[in-house]
């Protein structure tokens, strides 16, 4: 029988979603604590990496056990694990969901902080002086003309395809905070921090909307701006198709 697990992890503690050689990772302990919980060793599959540092908002994965698992679950797990992991649901789905491979969007939103606030630092990169959020804003919809972010694309990824299908990027601004939003089918390893950063360029005036199209077709990741630093984004929302889901 095949599950899926919803959780939420805070990534500042961790090396990323995936298990590597001596790092701590959000899968290794998710999977140490699953298997002490059903005696017997259990492997999840997640619906993507999140890379060192970035957050998760709402993350899916699922695991295989041929008994059916206890009702309390997840609230067990959730006094085993600790408190940067949280786990918000676990359900029965048809056997060949994937968590990975069914996923239709992913979104993520990355927070800039225009204000000093002690509440927000943990969370946001702090950029005090003031970006013009609307010529970002014009740039970002360049990405929805695009299918090749070969340019926002960590060098030496192990990626098959630098082809993405991004549905929306839009900003949206409050009292404190500056709020980038975007979603596609996939992303590339690093992409999102490598368009916000380039954006955040845009906004200090030092490339314009036609330069950040041209930095696009270049397909060349020194074009591009650097990283924006990984602790304000988060994985905010993945959405699957309602037929992956054991009736």
């Amino acid at each position: 029988m095949r599950y899926f697990i919803e959780f939420a992890y805070d990534g500042t503690n961790y090396f990323g979603y995936q298990i590597q050689p001596n790092q701590i990772s959000v899968q290794e302990v998710l999977e140490s604590k699953l298997s002490t919980l059903l005696r017997k060793e259990i492997k999840i599959t997640g619906a993507g990496r999140t890379d060192t540092g970035v957050h998760a908002h709402q993350m899916f994965a699922h695991f295989d056990t041929e008994n059916q698992i206890p009702n309390d679950l997840g609230h067990k797990l959730n006094s085993f694990l600790p408190k940067d992991i949280v786990i918000n649901d676990i359900f029965r789905v048809n056997d060949d969901a994937h968590a990975r491979f069914d996923a239709e969007f992913r979104t993520y939103k990355y927070y800039i902080s225009t204000k000093r606030n002690p509440f927000d630092y943990q969370f946001s990169y702090p950029i005090f002086q003031n970006l013009d959020v609307q010529e970002m804003q014009k740039s970002a919809n360049k990405l929805l003309n695009h299918s090749d972010f070969k340019s926002f694309s960590k060098l030496h990824s192990d990626n098959k395809t630098t082809i993405c299908n991004v549905t929306e990027a839009f900003f949206e601004t409050n009292e404190n905070q500056i709020i980038f939003t975007i979603t596609a089918n996939r992303f590339l390893r690093n992409m999102v921090r490598a368009v916000v950063g380039t954006l955040i360029e845009v906004g200090k005036g030092k490339i314009n909307t036609n330069e950040f199209n041209e930095i696009i077709n270049s397909k060349k990741r020194s074009e591009a701006g650097t990283s924006a630093p990984a602790n304000a984004l988060f994985l905010y929302k993945i959405t699957y198709p309602n037929s992956i889901l054991q009736l």
